[in-house]
């Protein structure tokens, strides 16, 4: 069989062509790629996703390129089986997220007047309700990781005008929930206590939270992974210094430990 050359002419019309003559070759003579379906793919698929998001956190350009190929090529995948079931096609998938964007954004493909990002939220909110979702926080997916799922709510019910005024009432909400979750988990307090209560109102604390970092602005689940990668980095300097003195972490008092770790926070 042929090779399918590279696109000489450097267009994405024939670029894109290229990828779905080679899709057609694979599942048509590759043992693996013939065997895959939908539910086999899922998987791997959230994978893919996860590495695009560490390319995008690292900052790295060639691995962002290289993760948006393999996501490019599930996108074809899945499309490709989908048209074997003549449920749908690739030109169908194309079709339906064109029309899609040219209906919900009425201020560039109609004469709805917008005055700032607010204002289309609000109206992308409308228009899904007017296509037949009987509740605003229908498009948010049931299996998201709870962080993400958590700012995805909040997104929304604001599109819709359901939202604090003021930064100011959010942090309010912020130290009444932190005063709750206190005084269901007192640390002070050594009796028993309500555990499932306690993880309630802890709930309710990291929900006001990820509130709060939306109106200032900060991304909770980056925040977060930015904060699980510099606690990786400087657990790993501890590890490193234990090992070249000869410890062991187990062995260490904290106060030993802690000397390493602030040569990491240094570096």
């Amino acid at each position: 069989m042929p090779i399918i050359p590279p696109d000489t002419g450097l267009t994405p019309t024939t670029s894109f062509e290229r990828l779905l003559r080679i899709m057609d070759d694979l599942r048509t003579n590759c043992p693996w790629d013939m065997k895959q379906t939908m539910e086999s793919l899922r998987h791997l698929t959230i994978e893919e996703t996860y590495e695009l998001s560490d390319s995008i956190l690292s900052g790295d350009m060639q691995e962002i390129k290289k993760e948006l190929g393999d996501i490019m090529l599930h996108l074809v995948f899945y499309a490709r089986i989908g048209s074997e079931t003549n449920d749908f096609n690739i030109t169908d998938v194309l079709n339906g997220i064109c029309d899609k964007l040219i209906t919900r954004h009425p201020h560039i493909y109609s004469d709805t007047e917008v005055n700032n990002e607010e204002d289309v939220k609000r109206n992308w909110e409308k228009i899904k309700l007017k296509e037949g979702n009987k509740s605003v926080l229908g498009g948010v997916p049931a299996s998201l990781p709870a962080l993400v799922k958590a700012s995805r709510i909040q997104e929304k019910a604001r599109g819709i005008g359901f939202d604090w005024e003021r930064k100011e009432q959010v942090w309010e909400k912020v130290e009444e929930e932190m005063q709750e979750f206190r005084a269901e988990f007192n640390v002070e307090n050594e009796g028993d206590i309500n555990r499932e209560k306690a993880e309630g109102e802890f709930g309710d604390l990291l929900f006001s939270l990820i509130n709060y970092a939306r109106f200032i602005n900060i991304n909770p689940e980056d925040a977060l992974e930015k904060t699980n990668r510099k606690f990786i980095k400087r657990f790993q300097h501890l590890e490193t210094r234990a090992h070249e003195s000869g410890k062991k972490l187990q062995d260490m008092t904290l106060a030993e430990m802690d000397v390493f770790w602030n040569e990491a926070k240094k570096l």
